[in-house]
């Protein structure tokens, strides 16, 4: 079984999230994508939109999508998290499984410097999607400098979408129809006073 694993805030969940996740299951020829929205981040401010309405809105984004699910394993947990536990618990879950890791080119570079970086790599490799500004040269030779022989470069469009942005249009009361699935656009309007993780 090949899974997928795609972390992150999500707040909220945006057509760029989607697009990353459809990358990664059609060029990694997947039979799961497990969505992980992070509960208590160890190295990022905490996300605006608390933890269950984040689930609620990913579980959302990808209703309908066979083999694509909504973990709640971090937010769950109740204190910070770090990939590498989660990874492990997965790879617990699923012992046969070959398991890979999705993310930003941007993050890559200070792949080294994460939480236990050797125990993420013992349990996936890396899909890294490939960004503007980051030439395929580029990308390759960080690769091979932090992660040696385990990191799959993937390939999508750039969609000028960010869950900053999906924020700034609901503060100003603008449409975020282009920005959301149907399903987020409304449990967004239905939660508008309390963008909070508090």
């Amino acid at each position: 079984m090949r899974i997928g694993v795609l972390g992150g805030r999500f707040d909220p969940p945006h057509f760029g999230h989607l697009m990353v996740a459809q990358s990664a299951w059609q060029q990694l020829v997947l039979d799961a994508l497990i969505f992980v929205p992070v509960g208590i981040p160890a190295d990022r401010p905490a996300p605006q939109y608390d933890g269950d309405l984040r689930v609620a809105m990913v579980s959302a984004a990808i209703s309908g999508r066979s083999g694509w699910s909504c973990s709640r394993t971090e937010i769950d947990r109740g204190r910070p998290s770090y990939t590498a536990e989660t990874l492990q618990e997965i790879a617990n879950d699923h012992p046969d499984a070959d398991l890979w890791f999705v993310m930003g080119a941007d993050r890559l570079q200070g792949f080294s410097g994460w939480h236990r970086p050797e125990r993420i790599l013992s349990c996936a490799r890396l899909a890294v999607i490939s960004r503007d500004g980051i030439s395929p040269t580029a990308l390759e030779q960080i690769a091979n400098s932090v992660a040696p022989g385990r990191v799959d470069i993937l390939h999508t469009e750039d969609l000028d979408a960010s869950s900053t942005m999906v924020r700034a249009r609901l503060a100003a009361g603008d449409t975020v129809n282009d920005l959301v699935p149907e399903r987020v656009a409304r449990l967004l309007s239905e939660h508008k006073d309390s963008p909070s993780t508090r």
